[in-house]
């Protein structure tokens, strides 16, 4: 057995500067470097799951509110968030292939807002989109099926136009987890919902927000809104527990408003098991895996270390900003996490199966339209956003090859709204193995292609960056699937 332990970190390895100096303001129980960290680690804490109201079969129907909350995510301060049923993160919505989902949903918020079921395959009005506001003091019925093969993790968030950014910031977003009755990955694996997050805070502990017109907003224009302290689930460094020889399976949602995270566990490897729209048909091996904005994976974890010892998770870097607004601590490696091992002895390791499940290619050859979408500052295809004008048209039925061209020197996370894809293409390079995705990073100056099939739902669907303040600055499109 391999012995890990946590390397050295440097002062603002965690947290950034600014982020620092505010913490220590608000609290003496959270310092600057990762070893005081580690003395008064906070426990991890999965987020709580909607209750099923319905006692009906294959059904399951919840209440969500969102309202203001005041709530400590660390010592030392009360801080005024937004949230989804008093929590941030907001509850997990659980659900199972073939459900009947029903949310009643109530605004309890001074400004308009909605609820995106981000990656689900829904109708258009289920959608949550900007098309669909709920105002102050009014509710909204959100009702779909979850329909077989999406299996899989998912999350929701508020989508109204121009305020999508603010509100996710504000503490509104949620898991989503679509089980499959037939999972092939054992039922007696730990499972892990990992919810990752980023904030900055004032000197009182209040969420910061740039100055219109300050240096610090131009560049949140740039990069999107970065925060200094990161959260795991609401928390900031937890602890998680694992036993020798265990095996554990991690769902990992990037929550965050414009970060990447380059996920790395020292000591370990981890076994890629899932994206955005559920299992692969195979399992691999990988020393680290890149989670751009709204995306999701699936990592099988393998405690392969003594009894007793840590391995820390972090994000390594990774450079997607424009030279001239790049962070100046963006080399830094910011740790997320510290993995625990019991001091019990090991126990044996479950086998994992080499086959996961079938993902049915979609057929490039039978698509029907070629579309080309081109990334700039804050626009697509040289346009800004606007909600009375159809962007696109597609025929409901239809499948397309959609190649997403980034012209700029930074990366954009491509999101469609309500049909899952798959990409063929990278750089001409082809992806053999299918994978299905709603989300997809475009690195600085590159081109890829995905194939995609726009069934049963007709309506008005949003694409868009999701880099938030990219979206709400117009980086959006409306494409219209219609009936012939």
């Amino acid at each position: 057995m391999r012995s890990h332990s946590p390397e050295p970190e440097r002062a603002g390895d965690c947290l950034g500067s600014a982020g620092l100096i505010a913490l220590c303001v608000l609290s003496c129980a959270l310092a600057s470097d990762l070893a005081a960290q580690e003395r008064a680690p906070g426990a991890f804490l999965a987020p709580s799951t909607l209750e099923n109201l319905s006692s009906e079969p294959n059904t399951v129907e919840v209440e969500l509110t969102a309202a203001p909350e005041r709530l400590s995510l660390f010592p030392g301060a009360q801080t005024e968030f937004w949230a989804y049923n008093g929590s941030v993160p907001g509850p997990t919505l659980e659900v199972s292939e073939g459900d009947r989902v029903i949310v009643h949903f109530r605004n309890e918020l001074a400004y308009p807002t909605t609820v995106h079921w981000h990656g689900i395959h829904l109708p258009f009005t289920a959608d949550g989109s900007p098309f669909h506001p709920v105002a102050p003091g009014e509710s909204f019925v959100y009702e779909f099926t979850i329909h077989p093969g999406t299996a899989g993790t998912y999350w929701y968030h508020p989508h109204p136009h121009h305020d999508t950014g603010r509100q996710v910031a504000k503490g509104l977003h949620g898991a989503i987890i679509v089980r499959d009755p037939g999972d092939a990955l054992p039922e007696s694996l730990s499972e892990r919902l990992l919810v990752l997050s980023d904030n900055r805070f004032d000197r009182d502990g209040q969420i910061d927000f740039a100055e219109p017109g300050s240096r610090q907003a131009r560049i949140d224009e740039e990069n999107g809104r970065e925060g200094e302290v990161l959260f795991l689930n609401g928390r900031v460094m937890p602890e998680l527990a694992i036993a020798s020889g265990e095996i554990q399976r991690w769902r990992v949602i990037n929550a965050s408003g414009a970060r990447t995270y380059r996920l790395a566990l020292s000591g370990h490897s981890f076994v890629h098991v899932g994206s955005d729209g559920g299992l692969f048909e195979h399992p691999r091996e990988v020393g680290e895996i890149l989670l751009a904005a709204g995306e999701r994976v699936e990592l099988l974890v393998r405690g392969e270390g003594d009894p007793g010892s840590t391995a820390v998770l972090r994000s390594l870097p990774y450079d997607r900003y424009l030279p001239q607004t790049r962070p100046a601590d963006w080399t830094d490696s910011l740790a997320l996490a510290t993995l625990r091992y019991s001091d019990e002895a090991p126990v044996d390791a479950v086998a994992i199966p080499e086959r996961l499940r079938s993902v049915p290619p979609l057929d490039p050859d039978s698509a029907t339209v070629e579309r080309r979408m081109t990334l700039t500052k804050n626009r697509i295809n040289g346009r800004m956003m606007q909600m009375d004008r159809i962007d696109e048209v597609a025929e409901l039925g239809a499948t397309e090859i959609w190649e997403i061209e980034n012209l700029v020197g930074m990366d954009h996370s491509f999101h469609l709204h309500g049909f899952p894809f798959q990409v063929v293409e990278r750089d001409g390079e082809p992806v053999n193995e299918p994978v299905w995705k709603d989300v997809v990073n475009v690195p600085k100056r590159s081109t890829l292609r995905f194939v995609v099939r726009f069934d049963r739902y007709p309506g008005k669907w949003m694409f868009h960056c999701h880099i938030l303040d990219h979206e709400d600055a117009g980086m959006m499109g409306v494409l219209e699937v219609r009936d012939p």
